[in-house]
This record gives C-alpha cells, sequence and structure tokens, in this order.
C-alpha cells in the first residue's frame, strides 16, 4: 500500500463513506483539528508512566477521539451509516467523560481563580491539549451534524483536561500574586 494517492493533489480530500471536499472546507477542518488535539493529548500522555492511571485515561481519549473525527469526516447525508461508539460519539462517551471528571476533581481542592500554566510539564501539556480542543470545538459547531454528541464530547473533554492538569500539577500558580 502506497503512503501517497496524489488524489488530493487537486485540493480535495475523501470522506468516510463517500464524497469529495476542500481540503479547507468545515469538514476536513474540523477533524484536522480534533487530530491536532489528539496528537498534543499524545504528547501529554508520554510524559505519564505507562500503565498509570493518568496513561490508561488519556489513551481511552485518544480512542474517544478517532471515534469523533470519523464522525467528523462524514458526510452528513451518510450519517446514518456511521456506529454508535465506533465512528459516532454516543452520549455514554459525554457521560463517562464527565464521570472521569468528577472522580478527578475529588481528589483535590479547584483552584477559585485562574492559573498560571507550568508548574509542571505534564500539567502544561495537558493544558495545551486543553486548548486545542477548545479550537476543536469551536471548530466542529459548523461540522457536527444535527443530534451530534461532537461537541458536548469535546466541551466535556476541555474539562476534562483542565482537571487533569490541576490534579498532576498538585499546587497551582495563581494568575494574580498575591
Amino acid at each position: 500500500m502506497d503512503i501517497y494517492t496524489r488524489k488530493g493533489d487537486d485540493g480535495t480530500t475523501g470522506l468516510l463513506y463517500g464524497g469529495r471536499v476542500t481540503k479547507d472546507s468545515v469538514l476536513p477542518t474540523a477533524y484536522g483539528t480534533v487530530d491536532e488535539a489528539q496528537a498534543f493529548v499524545g504528547l501529554a500522555r508520554a510524559e505519564a508512566a505507562r500503565g498509570s492511571e493518568l496513561d490508561d485515561i488519556l489513551i481511552g481519549v485518544e480512542r474517544d477521539l478517532w471515534v469523533l473525527m470519523a464522525e467528523l469526516a462524514t458526510d452528513p447525508e451518510n450519517r446514518h451509516k456511521l456506529s454508535a461508539g465506533t465512528s459516532l460519539v454516543t452520549p455514554e462517551m459525554v457521560s463517562a467523560v464527565e464521570a472521569l471528571i468528577d472522580t478527578t476533581g475529588a481528589r483535590f481542592d479547584p483552584p477559585t481563580e485562574f492559573v498560571v500554566p507550568g508548574q509542571h510539564r505534564g500539567a502544561a501539556l495537558l493544558d495545551v491539549a486543553r486548548t486545542v480542543v477548545r479550537r476543536a470545538e469551536r471548530v466542529a459547531v459548523g461540522a457536527a451534524g444535527e443530534g451530534s454528541q461532537a461537541v458536548p464530547y469535546l466541551n466535556r473533554l476541555s474539562d476534562l483536561l483542565w482537571t487533569l492538569a490541576r490534579w498532576q500539577e498538585g499546587d497551582s500558580l495563581a494568575a494574580r500574586d498575591a
């Protein structure tokens, strides 16, 4: 199998279950931004100890993001062909992220104001991933089909990444000097 196909040399890309769009249209922009977010989650995971709870959580997130990218890479006319939990984000996936936020958030006292990122390398990488997820969320608003759980998932994921960063950080540095 060749890595290159030359099919995109005309500025178009293929969608899951057929169809082609320009590479700068909303669907490839959305799933491309999620792909970028997934890469940053992977970078944060590279700082976690293998087999640790954080590693396991982030692997789950990366796998969920494949599902989300599949959904966003599908023309809305073909959405009925998607499979829940495999190529279509489900309400249960959103609920699972909420449960992780609750479980992790219960382990520390959350900061009461904005924090300065960078107290801990792993936490700083989680913060970068969070900001890319926020951008992906903004783009996905225009790409997600009616009834899609993609935007709610990304919204919760950014909250989870913030929570994980604060958990990993321990003591946060407040934005204002006391």
